[in-house]
């Protein structure tokens, strides 16, 4: 009899107190800033470098590129060759999010997305390519640290 009255005590509690529940579809959540949502690619910074495919445990990152010759910019310099990135694609279903690529980056091609709401129907559709994942980068808050691509009005200050 004890059990029933301390059970209902704890009900009657729990009733009076407000809930917690968010209408999830309908309300968006409120997340910090710096959350991890999703892998955003700036493709301009990336020289296929593969550092972030190397070192992703999950192996979910893949590059393809060529090369390309510049002609040189002075009279008697140099061609350049540079890589060209052509796919870079993230197999979301193979991820775990740790964020070891968007670390080891060291060009910053590479950012977290405060997006979380990119489900699909179908598993094979969770491999997102550079078009896909360039999207997001409209999306990733602002970083002192980082320059944004674009014109001079765009370059973010550095903090001081």
């Amino acid at each position: 009899m004890k059990g029933l009255i301390k059970g209902l005590k704890t009900t009657a509690k729990t009733l009076v107190r407000p809930t917690h529940t968010q209408q999830y579809p309908h309300v968006e959540p409120e997340l910090p800033d710096r959350s991890r949502g999703v892998i955003a690619l700036l493709a301009d910074n990336c020289t296929s470098c593969m550092l972030c495919a190397r070192e992703c445990p999950d192996w979910c990152i893949y590059i393809d590129s060529h090369k390309e010759t510049e002609e040189p910019t002075v009279e008697g310099g140099r061609a350049k060759s540079r890589n060209v990135l052509d796919r870079f694609d993230i197999d979301f279903s193979l991820c775990m999010y740790c964020g070891i690529c968007i670390e080891v980056c060291p060009f910053d091609a590479l950012f977290w997305a405060p997006d979380f709401a990119y489900a699909e129907g179908d598993i094979r559709n969770l491999l997102h390519g550079k078009d896909r994942l360039g999207g997001w980068m409209a999306q990733v808050p602002n970083d002192p640290r980082v320059e944004i691509q674009g014109g001079e009005d765009d370059v973010a200050e550095p903090a001081t």
